[in-house]
């Protein structure tokens, strides 16, 4: 049983029991209501889901057989309604639920292949249903949830298999469909015991080699990082120390951090298509938790992981310094968090199986050290960042490491408090610090107790320093408390809370607790009492008091706003005080709060003295309750009496002849005084009932009052009271029961899961005594059922004269009957429900599913139903007379809620809670490992009062559901009468003319349909009558519409036609409603209705004769379609909602099998003219519409008959649209209208936007609600372009591929008719002026040039070649990038992942391919070339034909021969077409050599094969460079002299070089954009010297390109077999003469180096060290400088040993300098660049550590002052070395200056002018 059922009330506790027999007959009714052979019957089980989630969340007990049978129904049902959208998604989500809850305890084998095709078949397939986009989304969620928990039931042989599915997807990684696949392999791919064989090394070395695939791409990093977590999490006997170097590359490059001053992100990182990325969520960061997880279970004794992780943090860490903050702060703080998190959970498994199984793989107290040790470098760093997200998990790291290794952690937090403590200009950080001391408390007063205990533990310091924590943090607490300072406050408070959580009782004299001798408890209680005081009386409330009828009591302050820390610390402070403290501390609250009056916070004061209370009724009720009850009575009855109190003695007559007032001054203590009454009494129970009859008194006279603020106050006293009362609540929850192991004086702590049912620790509840329940049911006589008879009184007898009195007394009268109904809650009984037989008896056994109640009956159900009756009447008399009166209907509103509503205060009461412990804090939670005492238990362990908490919640949970879906799941219930009178009157309301009365009505409406559903039906009756009803007023159409567009209507419209088709036609016949804000309801409430559509109900298409009332389905479409043309009048939206409903109506009727192919051909029929309406929302729309329409496609050949194709296919098949298109399409003049309007969409900005790259028409003339009704929310299907786009010459088009996607539909679907009808339109927009009618043109022809159909290659020939000839040809250039898009859209491979060719491909290439005339001009070339890469990109290199091989091969010679084009337009295009060019013919070669796979291998000619074109372009760049850099010298040099005709011709050949040059960097640049570059690699390392040395030259243009390269190459790994390739190229660049080179070479190393850290070999490093150490006396001062900065970054990149020889060496080498200059004089023999080189190298290493002072420092910087008396350079670099230390150094100075002498101290005084900062 769970701990929190045990902990119930015994009254409730006793009733579970009935829970597992009443689950067993939950699951015999859902398989009563399912059968087989009908597949609808899936829906009448959806009633019974949220029972079944009931009794999950209850926690109950239930029979595993049970849950067995129940999972395995749900799995056979959720496939079962394969196309059923709700029913899977309610049954996905509570199958989740039950797997994951159960999933240790069942054994069960679930196929992975059935949930594949259901998630292909919803989200991957073009046949996208009807369904909303929230819907889809919902879906998709709950099916990959389900596979996620399913996963690991997959039976034996399930990874072979999945790996086989989708390892083909990857083999094109320039493919969208590699995305898709890699999505899939992490979903699907289990990681079980079963499938253990899978996974071997072969495996995880070809994983490294596809992740490689793909460069920067976060989503790809996500997915492989997440499947490489998995793995290493459940196989330890991999080994995995060959893959670690890569593997930790990996992952420190996924960490976007800026480098050297480089940018902090991808420069072009590869964009995944917007449904990839919704598809498989991930937000496109770092996958820090997976890279957490890996490296986690990556360690193991004697592996070189531990090393490497050491090496990663010593990287990573000085980007969590606070001054190092920025967009990358995020993943390192979710790193940080998830180390720590994977590291709790990696010791609670081992420590929870190290009896059964093997230890060798498990953690050792070395390795625990040793992780701890690293991981407190990040928390040191991380501690005060400004991101308080860090902050905060820094603090909760701190706290869970502390039970592991207390030894360090605790030295560390106990430095940072003092130091804390020390600073005062940074505040914030003692709310952290203090923070910090709450969070590790705990382990602190563990770790103190074994230290002192007689086998000693050694702590360093021993057990004192932590003594002293303790005692310095508690003394410091009581100055934390400022009204100033909110966040210090709330800090201390958790810390005091935290503390006195641990100690089992505080008294003066406690001998236990060795730590605590020098406090002396009653004096800090005193002083901490006077703190607390004087913080109460400063307090300036949060907002302005609200005077109205929602003040509640408690509005506080940020003691009671920001947190529950203020009351929990009260509590546990005063529940832990031993009686004489006790006494002492209830004297000085009784004394402050009968002596001050603070308005400004009722909550604050009524929380002190609800505390007292709480721990001690008796006592505090005599000291603390009944003198203010006394005081507030003796002023009330000094005031003036109006009679309405409940005591009948009201005067008619007299009242009217004087208004009653009360003073201000007085009215605010009285209102003061009740509500903190009101507030202090919450859990007086028992202990009131000796001050009853005052308490009596004191309401009587509150309701008495005249005035309004005193009545509200008496609410609050009147609900408080009958809480106190008659509810369940824990008592003596703040006292400690038991003792910890260790010593008495600390509690111990509580697991829910180790549950023991150990007497002792039970609560104890206050269960209500007869005299209670007598007082309660007498409270309820006087203020319920007398304030009915009042009422009634009031409206039938008209008792006053006076308006204004009657009004007073009405409100009077309202509010006590509120107050009564809010303090009972749902102790008052329900109503009994009728049901079909006219009884309710025979409910039976029905009538439970959980036990729960908030306390005993009160009263009965005939005074609810009295109240029902009451109100309706009042209601009606209110609407007639008093319409304009809020306050009144809002009282009545709140009644009809209370009365109608069983149990919902209970759930806003408990939701409401739930926020307030959301933030449940570090501080109360003992983590299940815990090494400082050795025991570990299974789960959290937390103090037992918070364990009370959460079960007292539990039962406020369990008492408002256990009677909410009694009568919702059985049909033979419905709504009592009286029930019905309240949802009539709400209707009412809820169209009210006040805003606040129609949405409080409105939401208490909605609330009682939902438990009564067959309600919903009248009601969305009345108010589509009322959308429809051309008198209705704003108002009234305001308020229908937030009633129907609430989930608990839209979701009805699925199983109720009659329903939906009112609702469809109510929004749509009420076009005549003119305000703005109607309309503006009314489209909001289309667009919601739009977005969680969930298709109709089937009962709809069965025949006529069944319907009773309602519209047959066709009627329905045929009324809606008739209001869908343009002629009809309506304005354009009403035309657009129409088509749209028209639409979806025609989508769900396809799917059933009842439904006439004539709607469906009408339908589409009806949207093929709707292209050339007038209203251009309305043709965005057709376009969506004919996309999903049309389906079959009869003339496509298919690839069989592709190969012989035969006239005589004409005819055979026909669509069943044909006929209604072919009519329309042979109209006239159809297309050239068709095109001219589509023409229109096209709006094209002279600034046009990347974003502007619409999937649908453009968003200029759309406003948001318009588009969410055009656009067909996500288009699941493939969206094209399924390949990357990065050319960016090709400008972002204005192709919109939707539109070529229905002509090319169109085309399949009608054949040959189409062309002909198509061409001469085609022909005329082809060659028009207009780029809009261009871009129209080009997508009608992208269409029929992909359609594939019968006949296409004779139309190719006779008219559609010369056309695209002429294309090519054209002079003007405004609409290549269109044009572009049409030859790639026309080229794009079929079949879902891109690898059939379309018939025409070959064709167009050809096309394409053949040679230009002469003498066209160089745009027409630039446009050829930009159509070639374009085509090319498409093609799949891993399946390439024998032709397009060759093809290849002849274009590769023609780019290679053409790369000094003289124009720079036309080499960009060079350049990009050869990057895809080259990488294609790679990536083919690689993946034909991996197959051995001979087709085309042989025709794979020569030249690609053996790879001479890279020798060549290796050979001719080197040429290249050389030639500019003589040249660009030699201008330098003959500036000004005449050149002769000699040098005229070597200056042609450098123009050509440089022509060349300039062409090659296009190349690079496009291979590293593209994400190509992972297959060209060889060749980019050859090309790195090109790059780096031509970053100055005098050619501008090539020098900006060569920037342009470079800022990519920063962030190009090289992996193994090309790294030692680029080193050599890198040193042999270092040591180039031109010295500039030399120094772009420096800048290139500090990122080569971060990227390359852990895959260099130490040999490579040590090379690289030793030439910039070489640089730092080079003759070039730039150069040397830069080689400074650059080894002061290297000293931080985590190679320790490379950075201590060198800070070695640089020290002695300084003093070996310093020593000759003195012994000789100054002039001698050095040459400067000697010694500024030894000055430079101490300075880097001075500069290596910003924020420390390590041992060896102080000499180094101490040395470096003093050369501060040479000449510059030297000098300036020596003072802005020191100027640098300082600063760095400043906020920290304080502590660290203890580590100079005093001579260094002068030394560095010296350097500087302003001593001040040493002093």
């Amino acid at each position: 049983m769970h701990l929190y059922n045990a902990w119930l009330p015994p009254p409730v506790a006793a009733e579970t029991i009935k829970e597992k027999e009443s689950f067993a007959r939950v699951i015999r009714s859902v398989k009563d209501s399912y059968r087989p052979d009908d597949p609808e019957s899936v829906y009448s089980t959806l009633k019974w889901i949220s029972v079944i989630d009931l009794f999950v969340k209850a926690k109950s007990d239930l029979s595993l057989e049970d849950i067995q049978t129940l999972i395995e129904m749900g799995l056979e049902l959720f496939l079962l309604s394969r196309s059923k959208l709700y029913p899977q998604v309610r049954w996905g989500n509570v199958l989740v639920r039950l797997l994951n809850k159960y999933r240790k305890r069942i054994s069960l084998k679930v196929e992975w292949r059935p949930l594949y095709d259901t998630l292909i078949h919803t989200h991957f397939t073009r046949n996208t249903g009807p369904e909303g986009w929230r819907l889809r989304q919902r879906h998709f969620e709950a099916i990959t949830s389900l596979v996620r928990s399913c996963r690991r039931f997959f039976p034996s042989g399930s990874a072979f298999g999945i790996w086989s599915e989708f390892k083909s997807l990857l083999a094109n990684p320039w493919h969208n469909s590699s995305l898709e696949g890699s999505g899939f392999v992490r979903l699907f791919l289990p990681t079980n015991l079963d499938n253990q064989e899978f996974f071997t090394h072969d495996w995880i070395k070809e994983c490294t080699d596809l992740w490689e695939s793909i460069p920067n791409c976060q989503f790809w990093n996500s997915q492989w990082a997440a499947i490489i977590a998995r793995v290493v999490k459940n196989y330890n006997l991999i080994d995995w120390e060959c893959f670690l170097p890569t593997l930790f590359a990996r992952y420190l490059n996924a960490f976007e951090v800026p480098v050297a001053n480089g940018s902090g992100s991808y420069p072009f990182s590869l964009d995944v298509p917007r449904n990839t990325r919704f598809l498989f969520s991930n937000k496109t960061l770092t996958p820090a938790k997976a890279i957490a997880k890996s490296i986690v279970y990556l360690l193991k004794d004697g592996s070189l992981a531990q090393q490497h992780f050491e090496k990663l943090v010593n990287i990573l860490e000085q980007y969590y310094h606070p001054s190092n903050g920025g967009r990358w702060t995020y993943s390192l703080e979710r790193f940080l968090l998830h180390l720590v998190i994977q590291f709790q959970k990696r010791l609670l498994h081992e420590q929870n199986t190290i009896n059964s199984r093997r230890v060798e793989h498990y953690l050792g107290g070395l390795e625990r050290t040793y992780f701890v040790n690293s991981v407190l470098k990040l928390i040191d760093r991380g501690q005060y960042s400004k991101s308080e997200n860090l902050s905060e998990t820094v603090a909760q790291a701190t706290s869970l490491l502390s039970y592991v290794e207390p030894s360090l952690v605790l030295p560390f937090v106990a430095s940072r408090f003092q130091m804390a403590l020390e600073t005062m200009t940074a505040t914030h950080q003692l709310k952290i610090a203090v923070m910090s001391v709450a969070f590790v408390a705990r382990s602190l007063f563990l770790t103190s107790l074994r230290a002192s205990s007689p086998k000693q533990v050694d702590l360093g310091s021993g057990g004192d320093a932590f003594t002293d924590l303790v005692v310095v943090s508690l003394s410091n607490a009581l100055l934390g408390m400022d009204a100033n300072d909110p966040p210090k406050t709330l800090a201390t408070m958790q810390l005091i809370g935290s503390i006195f959580s641990n100690l089992a009782l505080l008294d003066d004299n406690i001998d236990e607790l060795p730590f605590l001798p020098m406090i002396r408890f009653s004096e800090w209680l005193d002083e901490f009492l006077c703190r607390l005081f004087s913080l109460l009386l400063h307090l300036e409330p949060s907002s302005v008091l609200n005077e109205g009828l929602h003040s509640s009591a408690t509005s506080g302050t940020f003691l009671v706003e920001d947190g529950p820390y203020y009351f929990c610390m009260l509590e546990i402070l005063l529940g832990r005080l031993s009686k004489s403290l006790y006494s002492q501390a209830l004297k000085k609250i009784s004394k402050f709060v009968k002596t001050n009056i603070l308005p400004g916070a009722v909550a604050e004061v009524g929380l002190l003295c609800c505390a007292c209370v709480h721990t001690n009724p008796k006592e505090a009720v005599g000291q603390l309750i009944e003198p203010i009850l006394l005081s507030v009575i003796s002023s009330l009855k000094g005031t003036p009496l109006t009679g309405f109190g409940g005591r009948g003695i009201f005067d008619a007559s007299a009242s009217t002849m004087v208004r009653m007032t009360i003073s201000p001054a007085l009215e605010t203590a009285i209102d003061y005084q009740l509500k903190l009454l009101s507030v202090a009494i919450t859990y007086g129970g028992p202990a009131l009932l000796c001050c009853k009859d005052q308490l009596k008194e004191a309401v009587f006279l509150a309701f008495d009052s005249p005035s309004w603020k005193v009545n509200g106050a008496g609410d609050h006293l009147l609900r408080s009271l009958l809480g106190s009362q008659v509810h369940y609540y824990p008592i003596d929850q703040y006292k400690c029961i038991l003792s910890h192991s260790i010593t008495p004086a600390l509690e111990e702590w509580i697991s829910t899961k180790d549950y023991t049912d150990d007497e002792r620790l039970m609560p104890k509840w206050h269960i209500p005594s007869d005299e209670e329940v007598r007082f309660a049911n007498e409270l309820l006589e006087i203020h319920f059922q007398s304030a009915l008879d009042d009422l009634l009184k009031i409206c039938r007898s008209k008792i006053h004269t006076d308006l204004g009195d009657e009004k007073e007394h009405l409100k009077v009268t309202l509010l006590r009957i509120e107050s009564s109904l809010q303090g009972v809650f749902s102790c008052l009984p329900d109503f009994i429900p009728s049901s079909k037989n006219g009884t309710a008896e025979d409910s039976g056994h029905a009538s439970f599913f959980i036990a729960g109640a908030t306390g005993p009956t009160v009263g009965s159900t005939a005074l609810r139903e009295k109240a029902a009756e009451i109100v309706h009447e009042v209601c009606k008399y209110l609407l007639e007379k008093k319409s304009d009166d809020s306050i009144l209907l809002i009282l009545i509103i709140r009644i009809m809620d209370a009365l109608g509503n069983y149990g919902s205060l209970e759930y806003d009461e408990w939701s409401n809670h739930r926020q307030a412990w959301k933030l449940e804090s570090a501080a109360i939670v003992e983590p299940p490992i815990n090494f400082v005492v050795s025991s570990h238990s299974k789960g959290k362990k937390r103090p037992r009062w918070a364990l009370i908490d959460k079960a007292f919640m539990h039962n406020t949970w369990r008492s408002s559901q256990s009677s909410y879906h009694l009568y919702r799941a059985n049909g033979n219930f419905y709504p009592s009468d009286h029930v019905i009178l309240l949802i009539d009157d709400l209707l009412h309301l809820s169209l009210h003319s006040y805003e606040t009365v129609r949405s409080l009505a409105g939401k208490a409406l909605v609330k009682m349909i939902k438990r009564w559903p067959s309600a919903i039906s009248k009601c969305i009756l009345a108010l589509a009558q009322k959308l429809q009803d051309p008198n209705s007023t704003e108002y009234v159409v305001l308020g229908s519409c937030s009633v129907l567009a609430s989930q608990t209507v839209l979701k009805h419209l699925i199983v109720d036609p009659k329903a939906f088709s009112l609702f469809i036609i109510g929004i749509l016949s009420s076009s005549h409603h003119e305000s703005l804000k109607a309309q503006k309801a009314i489209n909001e409430l289309f667009v919601k209705f739009n977005i969680h559509f969930s298709g109709v109900s089937r009962s709809f298409f069965r025949t006529s004769d069944n319907h009773i009332g309602g519209q047959d389905f066709s009627d329905l479409v045929s009324q809606i379609g008739s209001m869908s043309f343009d002629s009809t009048g309506l304005h354009w939206r009403y035309n657009l909602m129409a088509n749209r409903v028209l639409l979806l109506l025609t989508m769900a009727s396809r799917t059933h099998p009842n439904s006439s192919s004539k709607i469906l051909s009408d339908t589409a029929g009806h949207f093929l003219k709707n292209l050339k309406s007038q209203l251009p929302q309305t043709r965005i729309l057709a376009i969506s519409a004919l996309n999903t329409l049309l389906k079959e496609s009869p003339y496509k050949l298919s690839a069989e008959e592709q190969s012989v194709i035969s006239e005589d296919l004409q005819g055979t098949t026909k669509s069943s649209l044909e006929g209604a298109l072919t009519q329309i399409f042979q109209e006239e003049g159809f297309f050239n209208e068709t095109l001219n309007c589509l023409s229109h969409v096209h709006i094209i900005t002279d600034t046009e936007t990347a974003s502007a790259r619409g999937n649908q028409g453009d968003s200029t003339f759309q406003s948001l609600a318009d588009k969410s009704i055009t656009r067909f929310y996500f288009e699941f299907s493939a969206s094209w372009p399924r390949t990357p786009s990065w050319i960016s010459f090709l400008g972002n088009d204005t192709f919109y591929s939707n539109f070529a996607r229905i002509f090319k539909r169109l085309v399949q679907e009608c054949g040959m008719p189409v062309l002909l009808a198509l061409r001469s339109t085609l022909e005329e927009y082809a060659n028009a002026k207009e780029r809009s009618k261009q871009c129209v043109a080009a997508e009608a022809l992208a269409g029929v040039l992909h359609s594939d159909i019968n006949g296409l290659l004779g139309a190719w020939d006779s008219w559609m070649l010369p056309q695209l000839k002429n294309i090519i040809l054209a002079q003007s250039v405004e609409s290549v990038p269109e044009w572009a898009s049409c030859i790639r859209y026309a080229v794009t491979g079929k079949g879902k992942y891109g690898t059939k060719v379309p018939l025409l491909r070959q064709q167009i290439l050809d096309c394409l391919m053949t040679p230009l005339p002469p003498t066209v001009a160089t745009t027409v070339t630039a446009k050829r070339y930009a159509f070639l890469s374009a085509a090319l990109i498409e093609i799949s290199p891993q399946k390439m034909t024998a032709t397009e091989i060759q093809l290849h091969d002849k274009l590769l010679e023609e780019l290679l021969g053409n790369m000094c084009h003289s124009s720079a337009q036309v080499r960009e295009a060079i350049g990009v077409t050869l990057s895809v060019l080259c990488s294609n013919i790679r990536l083919c070669c690689s993946s034909h050599y991996d197959d051995s796979y001979d087709r085309g291998v042989s025709t794979c000619g020569n030249q690609l094969k053996e790879g001479n074109w890279v020798q060549f372009l290796t050979k001719r760049a080197a040429e290249a460079v050389l030639s500019i850099q003589n040249d660009s010298q030699s201008d330098k040099v003959m500036n000004l002299v005449y050149l002769s005709t000699q040098n005229g011709h070597l200056n042609g050949d450098t123009q050509d070089d440089l022509k060349w040059m300039e062409t090659l960097l296009y190349f690079i640049i496009s291979s590293l954009k593209s994400g190509r570059s992972s297959y060209l690699l060889d060749v980019i390392v050859e090309l790195l010297y090109p790059v780096i040395s031509l970053q100055e030259t005098s050619n501008k243009d090539l020098s900006i390109l060569a920037k342009a390269a470079f800022e990519l190459l920063k962030w190009r790994i090289f992996w193994q077999h090309h790294l030692q390739k680029a080193v050599s190229v890198i040193l042999s660049a270092a040591n180039d003469s031109n010295w500039r080179t030399r120094s772009a070479t420096l800048t290139y190393l500090r990122t080569f180096m971060y990227r390359h850290t852990f895959i260099l070999s130490s040999l490579e490093k040590q090379k690289i060290w030793r030439t910039v150490e070489k640089l730092l006396t080079d003759n070039q001062v730039e150069v040397r400088e830069h080689a400074a900065a650059v080894l002061a970054g290297l000293m931080k990149s985590g190679d320790e040993d490379l950075a201590k020889d060198f800070h070695e060496r640089a020290y002695k080498g300084a003093i070996v300098i310093q020593r000759r200059r003195k012994q000789r004089n100054k002039n001698s023999g050095q040459s400067v660049a000697s010694i500024h080189g030894a000055v430079l190298a101490l300075a880097a290493s001075v500069l290596s550590s910003p924020y420390d002072v390590p041992s060896w420092l102080p000499e180094h910087v101490t040395l470096l002052a003093r050369f501060a008396g040479e000449p510059s350079p030297v000098k300036s670099t020596v003072t802005k070395a020191v100027a640098e230390f300082r600063r760095t150094h400043a906020d920290t100075w304080n502590v660290q200056k203890d580590s100079f002498t005093e001579e260094q101290l002068e030394v560095l005084a010296d350097t500087s002018s302003s001593s001040s900062y040493f002093a």
